[in-house]
């Protein structure tokens, strides 16, 4: 065997083809060239044997078929199908009738049978049947749809309003209800279909629903009816545990006093919205207001707005943490230069002050004691509630936990304020106790400079005299006293104080120059 016959082929000439063969043209070839497939041959019948023998066979078949599975429910619908075609309404019946022992929920196999009956004008065949199914099948909107349709479709208005009510007493699903409120709206009977409107609202009190029943009112009632709607849904909603004010139900109310250039209804539905919704749920009323107050409002009106969407979120960050009081001093000044309802500022006051903070470390009370002073200063400038004043400041000292630390702030502040009062008895027994309770320095030199500003002076002493005995090593109180007797005039008096605070051991001198 030589080496030409051991290797491949070898291709002489590798020029290209005169006829070059594309993928296409040989689809195309093998498609003109196919078999032809094969083909029922057409039976024509010539009199009635041929006719009688062909139905019979047909029959067997059919019977064999079902015999072998006889909850194939198309094979069913096949067989009566074949005797429709062949006028055997009675047989056709009949199958359908054995079909639906076997299968009593198909709804196809209901329809059909429906169906046929109704092409034969059999329609009180059809009617029995569907006052059947919806018997065995009332959950099923389709035969419900169906069996209303062909009753109106006959103009027999009653009947299908009275398969309708037969639904409603199911209680279906909104579309239901709405396919036969506007079946009354297309006879013009619209008092039946703001009855029915009622009846639907209280099976599904959703506010999509209740604005569906206003713009009907808005198109075929009156103004009076159209508010009483707005107001029993607002009404029924709140009552309603499981069904929450939508934004979308305040918003079409409000819109719709809008157009009846009820502008002060509208910005009072608004505000109700804003101020009761969450800021994740009245996003859209939010913008709807904005949108109102721009085209019907005044610069008060916006800024109203302003300070709603701000106080939501104020609301948001103190939801998340209550004891931010950064973030409720900021709500507390925006509503103070906002609102001009001094009891909504006295809520947020009594708000932000209820969240105590939950340690004894004086670090933690800094901020908070600041809502404390400030709820005291609204008080007495803004409100000029002089009692409430009062129990601000005694509410704030009983919380104060004075056995570990103290404010000396707070007991001067509430005493200066009793000396405005002309209640000067009043502010000593509380700086009296305070230096009884809790002594520091800070508050004997408060005192002190409160009854120098009194000219007490005879006071002052016995005072320095107290700070001395608590806290003797402090050098800047001996200089104080000498220097507060240095000024009455005695020298000598002044000079024995800086002797004697010369002759305490351990004096600390750090600062006292």
């Amino acid at each position: 065997m030589g080496d030409r016959e051991r290797g491949p082929p070898r291709v002489k000439n590798k020029a290209a083809a005169p006829l070059q063969i594309s993928a296409e043209q040989i689809l195309r070839e093998a498609y003109e060239r196919r078999e032809p497939s094969l083909q029922v041959p057409k039976q024509r019948i010539a009199d009635l044997e041929e006719l009688h023998e062909f139905q019979g066979r047909k029959r067997k078949e059919y019977e064999d078929a079902l015999r072998r599975n006889r909850l194939n429910i198309n094979q069913w619908i096949r067989y009566a199908q074949f005797e429709l075609e062949q006028k055997e309404f009675a047989r056709a019946r009949s199958i359908f009738e054995r079909a639906l022992e076997i299968e009593p929920t198909h709804i196809p196999l209901w329809l059909r049978y429906v169906e046929a009956e109704l092409k034969s004008r059999n329609v009180n065949h059809a009617r029995n049947l569907f006052d059947r199914a919806v018997t065995l099948l009332p959950r099923v909107d389709k035969l419900w749809y169906k069996y209303v349709s062909m009753e109106e479709t006959l103009t027999n208005v009653p009947g299908t309003r009275q398969v309708f009510e037969r639904w409603m007493e199911w209680r279906p699903e909104p579309q239901a209800w709405l396919s036969y409120i506007n079946l009354e709206k297309r006879y013009g009977e619209f008092e039946r279909a703001r009855s029915i409107f009622e009846r639907f609202t209280f099976v599904h009190p959703q506010a999509e629903n209740w604005i569906k029943w206003a713009k009907f009112e808005d198109e075929h009632g009156e103004p009076d009816n159209v508010r009483e709607v707005y107001s029993t849904a607002l009404e029924t909603l709140r009552v309603a545990g499981d069904h929450e004010i939508d934004e979308k139900l305040l918003g079409s109310w409000a819109k719709w006093e809008a157009r009846q250039k009820n502008f002060a209804k509208a910005r009072e539905i608004y505000n109700l919205g804003l101020d009761t919704l969450s800021r994740a749920k009245s996003l859209w009323l939010y913008r709807e207001y904005s949108a109102f107050e721009k085209q019907f409002g005044d610069r008060e009106g916006i800024e109203d707005v302003v300070f709603k969407k701000r106080r939501v979120q104020y609301e948001d960050q103190i939801n998340e943490n209550p004891r931010d009081y950064d973030a409720w001093f900021a709500y507390i000044i925006l509503a103070e230069e906002s609102s001009k309802n001094p009891d909504e500022i006295r809520e947020i006051y009594e708000r932000a002050i209820g969240n105590v903070p939950p340690t004894r470390e004086k670090r933690h009370w800094r901020r908070y004691i600041f809502l404390w002073i400030r709820y005291a200063i609204f008080e007495e400038l803004v409100t000029k509630d002089f009692e409430q004043v009062r129990e601000v400041y005694k509410a704030c000292l009983k919380l104060i936990p004075h056995k570990q630390f103290t404010f000396a702030k707070v007991w001067y502040m509430y005493a200066c304020f009793e000396v405005r009062r002309n209640n000067l008895i009043v502010a000593r027994k509380q700086l009296g106790m305070a230096i009884g309770m809790c002594p520091k320095p800070k508050l004997f030199k408060n005192y002190i400079e409160l009854e120098m500003k009194l000219r007490e002076f005879d006071r002052c002493r016995k005072l320095y005299e107290k700070y001395l005995e608590v806290f003797p090593r402090t050098p800047q109180a001996w200089l104080d006293y000498a220097e507060l007797e240095q000024m009455l005039g005695d020298e000598d008096r002044a000079r024995g104080i800086l002797q004697l605070a010369m002759s305490i051991p351990d004096l600390d001198l750090k600062g006292s120059v």
